[in-house]
């Protein structure tokens, strides 16, 4: 039985890893300081023989018995509600709890997975954004300390690769939604649910012109899951390259719940990205991956999630 460990695993993200690897029969140890991540998502989970969770900060020590084959890297706030009033931890498990995950992974001789963002492309000069692209970002601005601490991140992992010969990859997260996501995360589609089914107001900023691009979970996990398990060293884009405007999607959730709620606007936070788009030629040529779940469908699957989870 493979060994895998998935730092931030009670996370919205963190908590299908852990699942998909138990499907896959894998021993999964689950470290999670519990600061955005939650136990009711991985409570389901600790019927398993093979689960093991660590309450842990990756950013002051990581000690996991035993061998370990593969090592995620997914602990970090990546909301900018989170980040915003986590600044410092931001950084520090950018910083330190990378480092800490890669020392673990030479130690065992592991593959480590890096889990950035597309927000190393900041505010992005280029569209669609591909990996090669160095990106536009305000290293002293208020995201600065999401985007810098990924992008050290990715340096830092590609320094262990060549400097230690650690078999590294890193997989650029493009928007990603689907049950587990907290209600009150801060980001455009849990905002636009929460309100439409309280029958709020839906909060659009800017004139909702800036444009996203919404991947299901269990089509994120998939591409993780490749991306894992091949050779590739280089940044790969996981994301659904279906571009909508946050306008549109407000409208499309309206549409979905049959709320009444009107669309109100209001100012663009500082540095939100205008667009945000990923050309996944490499996800498609290298892993043989794309989306298959089509957003109608996700947001319906994810509208159930958020019901259950308001009472409605």
């Amino acid at each position: 039985m493979a060994t895998v460990v998935i730092t931030g695993g009670a996370g919205f993200l963190g908590s299908h890893l852990c699942e998909r690897f138990l499907k896959e029969d894998f021993e999964v140890w689950c470290l999670d300081n519990l600061c955005t991540g939650r136990i009711s998502n991985i409570e389901h989970l600790c019927t398993y023989e093979n689960f093991h969770f660590i309450k842990e900060n990756v950013y002051n020590h990581i000690l996991v018995p035993g061998e370990v084959d593969y090592i995620l890297h997914f602990a970090s706030p990546a909301s900018p509600i989170d980040y915003l009033q986590m600044p410092i931890q931001t950084l520090k498990v950018g910083a330190l709890g990378t480092h800490n995950a890669l020392g673990l992974a030479k130690a065992k001789g592991a593959r480590f997975l890096l889990a950035s963002t597309s927000e190393v492309y900041g505010d992005p000069l280029i569209h669609p954004q591909t990996e090669e692209y160095w990106g536009n970002v305000n290293p002293i601005g208020p995201r600065g300390v999401y985007d810098e601490a990924k992008r050290f991140a990715e340096a830092i992992t590609m320094a262990y690769h060549r400097a230690h010969g650690v078999s590294t990859g890193i997989v650029r997260i493009f928007n990603t939604y689907g049950p587990r996501m907290r209600i009150k995360d801060g980001r455009a589609l849990p905002n636009f649910f929460r309100q439409a089914l309280k029958g709020e107001d839906i909060t659009v900023y800017g004139d909702g012109s800036q444009t996203r691009s919404f991947c299901f979970v269990s089509d994120l996990v998939e591409g993780i899951y490749r991306l894992l398990m091949s050779d590739e060293n280089l940044p790969v884009n996981i994301g659904n390259p279906e571009e909508i405007s946050l306008k549109d999607v407000a409208e499309e959730i309206r549409e979905l719940t049959g709320t009444k709620s009107k669309i109100i606007y209001e100012s663009l936070p500082v540095d939100d990205p205008k667009v945000r788009k990923p050309d996944t030629t490499r996800a498609r040529e290298i892993l043989g991956w794309s989306p298959k779940v089509p957003r109608a469908e996700g947001l319906k699957k994810t509208l159930e999630y958020f019901k259950k989870e308001l009472g409605v």
